[in-house]
């Protein structure tokens, strides 16, 4: 926690998370020639953002892009909001809804990355086995996740199978990708979706959830990437505000042995 005010009190590393909020998803020479700065500069400031675990990476072919990742301020907000009066962390909250928006960007997708005090083994078991699913995610996974295979999910007592829901890249325990849900009627009604919203999200196209899973000593790097959506996504939108809560309720319970209260995990 050090690392992220240390982070924070740098002008210099706020003008680039202002400018990664702003366009999410910009490559090193982009933000160097929108800030003005030196790349190495940039490159220096990138070193102790990500050493904070405030900035996340992603490659698209041979383009290494940045994102804003929430994880750090939801770890704040979690340990300090509750013991100071709310005027006093105002900024807090405002940087995490900030690192949170989606709005505007480059390109239309969610990037989330948290590190676990576990083994990749476990956390790809978390991922893909219901009993411990259920318990994080309130949500039942059925595949044999071979890549091509069917994925019936099962949320609120509503079973939504579908053969566009399926498996896109099985390499355990590193990388999981799989088609999102369908939007069904039956689904909308269980989280009080009102028609016009679920007509919205239902002609949208199927996005894409990949898992990535780095070892890194005694803790993993896990990386939630959510594509596939178009410009004014009503889904981006929504898993946006779910998958932070999905993923620090999986951490909890990966590092304590039970998830976090059920209050605290949002409906997408």
């Amino acid at each position: 926690m050090d690392d992220v005010f240390k982070a924070l009190a740098d002008p210099g590393r706020r003008r680039l998370l202002d400018s990664l909020n702003e366009r999410n998803g910009q490559s090193l020479g982009e933000l160097c020639a929108e800030l003005d700065m030196a790349r190495q500069s940039v490159s220096k400031h990138f070193g102790v953002l990500e050493a904070a675990e405030l900035v996340t990476t992603a490659r698209e072919g041979r383009r290494k892009l940045h994102y804003l990742n929430a994880a750090p301020i939801d770890a704040i907000a979690e340990r300090w909001i509750s013991r100071y009066h709310r005027g006093r962390a105002r900024a807090l909250t405002d940087l995490k809804s900030a690192l949170e928006d989606t709005t505007p960007m480059t390109r239309p997708e969610f990037v989330y990355t948290t590190y676990i005090k576990t083994t990749p083994e476990k956390l790809w078991r978390a991922l893909t086995e219901a009993k411990f699913t259920r318990r994080y995610w309130g949500v039942v996974l059925t595949s044999d996740w071979d890549v091509g295979s069917e994925i019936t999910w099962e949320q609120h007592g509503v079973t939504i199978a579908d053969p566009e829901q399926v498996v896109l890249e099985s390499d355990p325990p590193r990388r999981l990708a799989y088609t999102f849900h369908t939007f069904t009627p039956e689904f909308g009604a269980s989280v009080g979706f009102a028609d016009e919203l679920l007509t919205a999200i239902a002609a949208e196209p199927r996005s894409k959830v990949t898992f990535d899973i780095e070892p890194l000593g005694a803790k993993v790097r896990l990386t939630v990437v959510h594509d596939g959506f178009e410009d004014g996504s009503e889904v981006l939108r929504l898993i946006s505000g779910g998958w932070p809560a999905v993923v620090a309720n999986l951490k909890t319970l990966l590092e304590t042995g039970e998830p976090l209260p059920a209050e605290t995990l949002s409906t997408r």
